[in-house]
């Protein structure tokens, strides 16, 4: 016979929703050694951050791209490096890769059309068999002193190359990625600030921006992190491709309102991936990090 029994729902949900056993103590700041559970100080993490990673980083030939994969290889990781057309940069990259022990693919392709961006991805399990870290770090831009300048060409080209494919590498990455994966996304301080010179390019940049966060919310349960670096002014061939001579002679002073007058090198960008990427960040996802010289920008 069908018994009815007493309903402990509410305290059922207490239970699940506790984090912690009731505790208070009457002083401030407070006692460590009496709390319980004691707050985890050491993660027992390996002194290489991504030891037996796998990485896939787009524009890895030269810039900030280059700099996350010293990095990231000092690190432990096995690296490939997506690059348009750059085949002296990219060499250099994978041999000085190589000598320092690591090993490195490169890729040579457009990554506008999704069928290259599913080839990137193809070939990345093909040679190492997973993939742990996706980092989409390339970009274009074209200066245009008036949106009026700006034509519906370059408009299309502009978000096809820095928005449509971070689309596209993601959605044929995320099969392979597993819980504790991570993916990173280049943004720019024009984000934050904007640009009256570099209009579609910072609406690029926005829309990566909105991409990490609401991709982390549909993310977070898998497990996979989702985060953005916005750099400021840093030097990198995108700068002497973009500005004339005497605008690159003063890239990154005062004239560009950095409070640290001057341009920032790749080497002070590239941590910020090596953190987001390794069990350092566990704890964060729809955020982005600002090496920018000091400007000051809201999250």
């Amino acid at each position: 016979m069908y018994q009815e029994k007493e309903c402990n729902c509410e305290k059922e949900y207490e239970e699940s929703v506790m984090a912690f056993p009731p505790q208070h103590q009457n002083r401030q700041p407070g006692f460590e050694y009496v709390m319980k559970p004691i707050p985890t100080s050491e993660c027992g993490r390996q002194y290489k951050k991504l030891e037996n990673k796998v990485a896939l980083i787009t524009g890895g030939d030269s810039g900030i791209g280059r700099a996350v994969a010293y990095d990231f290889v000092k690190e432990g990781a096995r690296v490939v490096l997506v690059y348009y057309d750059e085949e002296v940069d990219a060499k250099e990259t994978q041999e000085k890769i190589k000598d320092a022990g690591g090993e490195c693919l490169l890729i040579c392709g457009d990554l506008k059309n999704p069928d290259f961006a599913k080839y990137c991805v193809d070939k990345t399990i093909e040679r190492f068999g997973k993939l742990d870290i996706l980092v989409n770090n390339h970009a274009m831009q074209f200066i245009k002193r008036s949106i009026l300048d700006i034509t519906h060409e370059q408009l299309e080209f502009i978000f096809r190359n820095n928005v449509f494919s971070f689309f596209y590498l993601i959605q044929y990455a995320l099969p392979y990625m597993k819980k504790g994966g991570s993916i990173i996304n280049t943004t720019s301080v024009t984000a934050y600030e904007g640009n009256k010179d570099l209009i579609d390019y910072s609406a690029t940049k926005g829309a990566i921006v909105a991409l990490t966060r609401s991709l982390s919310l549909s993310l977070v349960e898998k497990g996979i992190r989702v985060n953005g670096v916005a750099p400021g002014p840093i030097w990198t061939p995108l700068i002497p491709s973009s500005y004339s001579a005497k605008e690159v002679a003063t890239f990154g002073k005062k004239t560009s309102h950095v409070p640290m007058d001057r341009a920032g090198q790749p080497c002070e960008v590239s941590p910020c991936y090596v953190f987001l990427a390794s069990d350092d960040a566990s704890y964060m996802t729809g955020q982005v990090l600002h090496p920018n010289g000091g400007t000051i920008v809201g999250s």
